[in-house]
Parts: C-alpha cells; structure tokens; sequence
C-alpha cells in the first residue's frame, strides 16, 4: 500500500491516485501519521494520533508540524459534519498556541465549529496528552468553496 499510494509522486496533471471510501474520513497523509476518528458529533469531531519516532524534532519532542496537522485535520472533519457530502472548503487562517511538549503516548484532538458567516467557518481544537495535560490550543477560519454558476 505504502508504495502504490504514498509514495506516488504527484505532477500539476495527475489524477488523484486515492478514492475516500466515505466523505468523513482520513486522507494518505492523516493516515500516514496514525491518525484515528474517535468521535463525531454535529460540529464536533475527537481525533487521536500517537507519538512515533517518526513524529520527533531534534531534542524528541513532537514535531510542532505533526499537532498542527492533527489540529487542522480534527476541525476539518468536525466541519464536514456539517457541509453536504463532496462540499469543497479549505483552511484560510490558523493561530496554534503551544502550553506544554508532547514527550510520549497519544495526543487527542477535541475539535469545535464555533461560528459560520457566509463562507466563512470558525473553529477551535484542544489538543490534550495521554495525561489529560493541554499540550496546546488551535483556532482557525475555513473558506467554502464559492457556487460556480
């Protein structure tokens, strides 16, 4: 799997080499870190991803990138909760605030919409360790994709 998929190199022309099995659920990319849906709700979604080494920065904390991926992914699904099925969006705006190293074990995403106007979709995530520490907090602005008409 790894090979057919993960490893496909992507051009400006190339078709998706992936079909989603569902509209909620975990892209190549999500699933190569190990990430995992836990909950869903209307608006909500808990995702979960353990600390592997492959998610270590130089001193073996995780890598900053890996929780903004699972604080930005935990929200996008939590948003697909309440789109149609096949509705385009994408992240326009993201602020992380870190509170404590992740140093070990599984890191739990607890994702929120918090607000829609027009387009526009407002959400936070708390993003807690193993030991029920807040490792750190996640707000950002989704854009849907406008009406072609």
């Amino acid at each position: 799997m790894y090979e057919a998929v993960y490893a496909h190199e992507m051009t400006k022309d190339s078709p998706l080499p992936f079909n989603l099995p569902e509209w909620i659920a975990l892209a190549p990319f999500e699933e190569y870190l190990g990430m995992r849906i836990d909950e869903l709700g209307e608006g909500l979604a808990v995702l979960s991803m353990p600390f592997r080494v492959a998610h270590c920065q130089g001193v073996g904390l995780m890598h900053g990138g890996a929780v903004v991926a699972l604080a930005d992914t935990s929200l996008a699904i939590a948003i697909k909760t309440l789109l149609p099925e096949g509705t385009h969006f994408a992240t326009i705006n993201m602020e992380l605030t870190f509170h404590a190293p992740v140093r070990w074990g599984t890191l739990k995403a607890h994702a929120s919409v918090r607000e829609r106007k027009d387009r526009d979709i407002v959400g936070q995530v708390e993003l807690v360790t193993e030991d029920g520490i807040s490792a750190a907090s996640f707000r950002a602005t989704f854009r849907v994709k406008r009406e072609q008409k």
